[in-house]
């Protein structure tokens, strides 16, 4: 092969790669919500059913670095990561980190799943329609699991899709 087909090759290369960095760029960053404090602010005026049958506000965690992890007991990437979330709570809960759990399920699955796990931190329930809620916050896709950080000024600081 010629130098000249070399290089045209490498060319073709760089650009196909280059193409391909920007359709992921440009589709990760349609996964956080356009506007950050708005979603935030959606969340903290939010109310969901605890596990243990009562509304437990968003607004109770304010002040909090939240890490609010949509998720269910039928996902498996979602159980893979609930033992890291775990550790997690348990190391960073004295500097103010709160993480909540919110399970795209049933109650009555939800509870025994967390007596069995251990988890240490709150659970929240709700049905088909926080799917939605989870898709105005930035889950596009609408899949789990979905994992947001809201930080102290109740902003969202990031969204992350899958583990």
């Amino acid at each position: 092969m010629s130098r000249v087909w070399q290089g045209l090759l490498a060319g073709v290369v760089a650009v196909a790669f280059a193409a391909a960095g920007a359709l992921l760029y440009q589709w990760r960053a349609s996964e956080a919500p356009p506007d950050a404090a708005a979603a935030g602010r959606m969340l903290m005026a939010a109310r969901l059913m605890g596990v243990d049958g009562t509304l437990q506000p968003f607004e109770q965690w304010r002040g909090k670095v939240l890490v609010v992890n949509f998720w269910a007991t039928w996902c498996a990437p979602c159980r893979e990561e609930i033992p890291g979330f775990i550790k997690a709570q348990e190391q960073f809960r004295a500097q103010g980190v709160q993480f909540i759990g919110v399970a795209i399920d049933q109650k009555e699955r939800v509870a025994p799943y967390a007596r069995e796990m251990g988890i240490n931190y709150p659970l929240l329930v709700g049905g088909l329609e926080t799917m939605e809620f989870a898709r105005q916050l930035g889950n596009r896709r609408g899949v789990l699991p979905f994992t947001l950080i809201i930080d102290r000024a109740g902003a969202v600081s990031a969204a992350e899709i899958g583990m």
